[in-house]
């Protein structure tokens, strides 16, 4: 008897998540006893309170327990709960780009409200004493600041970085030792730091998007990565602590269901309280699909280059010169070393993982004082692991170059379509996260590799990590402007004023950079914007979700529309426009928009369409007047079109104009098949 007891109290148990949606409005309500009153009902073998590790209880409603299987699936059969799913683990998404996109230090800009903004970073915490997070010039914390530092053992928060939390039961310290959480705050709001480089390359000043706004870090990653629950819990302090925006560099490897994804869950309730989530589209580029964060309410920022190229340039036996991106700090002063492949250097791995450098394939005698080429970027650790002099064969120092073909979409830059909601398309929109100087931690390794003992305090990387803060900086910046906007009018800023990018090698462009590169000027001058509630929101939801579920999230008595009333997801208030058609058949799709005059009082806009020959567009009414400040018009557009072949995309633009702000949106119709 005792054994089968064993089986049924610790068989398989593992951390799940169960979100019981918004917090009632009851005075008398406590979370925990809920939590260990519903626990009560399904634990088996085990007590509630063993079961339970943590609660959600500042911002929104949910537990995190030690469940089995048969246990998790009866939590999901009650009726309070929406969703019960394991917390997995998620991913990191890893000075010139500001100035790219004319946003130098001359610009115009509201110290005062700008002091007055705070920028929850949910990372991998950050190095206190570095330069870019000290606090002279700067005032006490925002009176609306509700957080704490309780960021561990000799962690000290001043009054620019005000908040501190850890979430990370391996290191009790928000401190970082990574280096990517540091890279990610100070380039949404670090301080100008001048004469910083890497290793000589690329100097100048290292500065954030908003340099005199605070900076509060929700520490949740290792190196082993970042929980589903850390995150979660991240969310619930840093929107009851009143952060502003949230930026969220970290992701999974594919798209998750709205109500199991916990960035979407956090930031839907942030939304609630009019905070904007900015997250990394992921760096699972160029695959058509891998964009991992698709949630309406969150802005995606996929990476694109700067007008700064680093290059590296490998000097063959032959005397002939390869060029390519690279960051390499040092010289091999011109002397030459053999070259030798991955799948030449092994005798006990096939020639594919060999050809890679995967962990534990290299010879060491085979690989030592030669240069090891490895077909995949990562095999540079093992190389060196293995005795190789230089692992990715680069010779001489990277330079850096003059590239007017920028901004250009990232390869590793995660590509739509949205597999969740593909009438949504993402990402949202582009920023730098090429070869990004930033702060680092002076503890972690350089290269990523354990043997790597270098120590910098600012460092070069690349990902959609990096391109995540500038966007979140970038809505900051809007933020200290219009104080008032919903984080909808935010978004809809940076995505109508988005300048227009470079096509791609994948088709189409849009699901490679969305609206384009952003635009940090014009954005806080938009003319117009296509404006959500969280009503809004509610009202999608209700398209995927059921009417139960729905209102556990509202928190409160909201119904959903029946049958064809649903609507679609294509007609959310979304300032880009796509759809699906069924291939090879004639279609004719509608949109309905509402758009808000934040520009002039007394304006007149015109539509204009950069039109696509496949199809037919119209707009209806053509011309929307507008008399008063936040007055909103309603306008339908219209395609038609006579079919095209299942995969294929048909672009095109609608543009407001009134003869000084162009409103632009994309406009994505896609033919897919059952």
């Amino acid at each position: 008897m005792s054994l089968l007891c064993k089986a049924i109290g610790h068989e398989d148990r593992k951390p799940y998540i169960v979100y019981l949606g918004s917090l009632p409005h009851d005075e008398l309500y406590s979370p925990l006893s809920h939590h260990l009153g519903i626990l009560e009902r399904v634990v088996e073998g085990s007590s509630a309170a063993n079961a339970w590790i943590r609660s959600y209880r500042r911002s929104f409603n949910g537990f995190v327990a030690k469940l089995t299987d048969r246990e998790s699936e009866k939590l999901a059969n009650m009726k309070e709960v929406v969703s019960v799913f394991p917390s997995r683990t998620y991913q990191l998404q890893t000075t010139r780009s500001w100035d790219f996109m004319s946003f130098g230090e001359t610009i115009t800009r509201n110290d005062t409200a700008e002091s007055d903004v705070i920028i929850g970073v949910i990372d991998t915490g950050v190095w206190p004493e570095s330069d870019s997070f000290k606090d002279e010039g700067f005032g006490p914390a925002p009176m609306k600041w509700k957080g704490a530092c309780n960021g561990g053992k000799n962690f000290t928060c001043n009054k620019k970085l005000i908040g501190a939390r850890f979430f990370t039961s391996e290191e009790e310290s928000a401190r970082d030792e990574i280096g990517h959480g540091s890279h990610t705050a100070s380039t949404a709001a670090g301080n100008a730091v001048k004469d910083v480089s890497f290793y000589g390359l690329v100097p100048g000043t290292a500065r954030g998007g908003v340099p005199s706004a605070r900076i509060a870090v929700y520490k949740i990653c290792t190196l082993e990565g970042c929980t589903g629950e850390a995150i979660l819990a991240a969310f619930d302090h840093a929107i009851a602590d009143g952060v502003d925006i949230i930026t969220i560099s970290i992701g999974p490897n594919h798209a998750s269901p709205l109500d199991v994804d916990p960035i979407a869950i956090g930031a839907f309730h942030a939304m609630e309280k009019g905070i904007l989530t900015s997250n990394s589209a992921g760096n699972n580029g160029p695959e058509e699909g891998s964009v991992s964060s698709v949630a309406p309410w969150i802005l995606t920022v996929a990476a694109s280059s700067t007008d700064r190229r680093i290059i590296d340039k490998v000097v063959l036996g032959n005397g002939s010169t390869l060029v390519g991106s690279s960051v390499n700090s040092f010289s091999l002063n011109g002397t030459s070393f053999p070259l030798i492949h991955g799948k030449d250097a092994s005798s006990k791995c096939s020639e594919i993982y060999a050809g890679i450098c995967s962990p534990g394939c290299l010879d060491r005698d085979l690989v030592k004082g030669k240069i090891v080429v490895c077909d995949k970027f990562g095999g540079n650790v093992e190389a060196h692991k293995a005795g190789a002099l230089e692992p990715r064969a680069n010779i001489l120092k990277s330079e850096a170059i003059k590239d007017d073909d920028a901004p250009i979409a990232a390869s590793f830059s995660s590509r739509g379509p949205n597999q969740i909601l593909p009438e949504i398309i993402k990402p949202d929109i582009s920023a730098p996260g090429v070869d990004i100087l930033a702060a680092y931690s002076p503890v972690a390794s350089v290269t990523s590799s354990p043997e790597d003992k270098r120590s910098l305090k600012y460092s070069i990387l690349s990902g959609t990590s990096m391109s995540c803060p500038h966007a979140a900086g970038v809505a900051a910046y809007i933020k200290t402007f219009h104080p008032d906007w919903s984080p909808a009018a935010i978004k809809s800023s940076l995505m109508t004023t988005a300048k227009p990018m470079n096509g791609t090698s994948t088709s189409p462009g849009e699901f490679s950079y969305g609206s384009g590169h952003i635009d940090p000027v014009k954005a806080i001058d938009p003319g117009l914007v296509y404006d959500a509630s969280k009503e809004d929101y509610i009202r999608l939801l209700c398209i995927v979700l059921d009417e139960a579920k729905v209102r556990h999230i509202s928190g409160d008595n909201s119904t959903c529309p029946k049958g064809s009333e649903k609507g679609s997801p294509k007609d959310h208030n979304y300032a880009s426009l796509a759809a699906n058609v069924t291939p090879m058949k004639p279609f004719t799709v509608t949109f309905h928009r509402t758009v808000k005059n934040v520009g002039l009082a007394n304006s007149t806009y015109e539509a204009k369409i950069m039109p696509n020959p496949n199809v037919d567009i119209k707009v209806d009414p053509e011309v929307l007047s507008f008399r008063t400040l936040n007055e909103e018009k309603t306008f339908n557009l219209t395609i038609v079109g006579e079919g095209f072949p299942d995969g294929s995309h048909v672009s095109a633009e609608l543009v407001w104009y009134d003869g000084t702000h162009s409103v632009r949106s994309p406009i994505l119709v896609s033919s897919v098949g059952n």
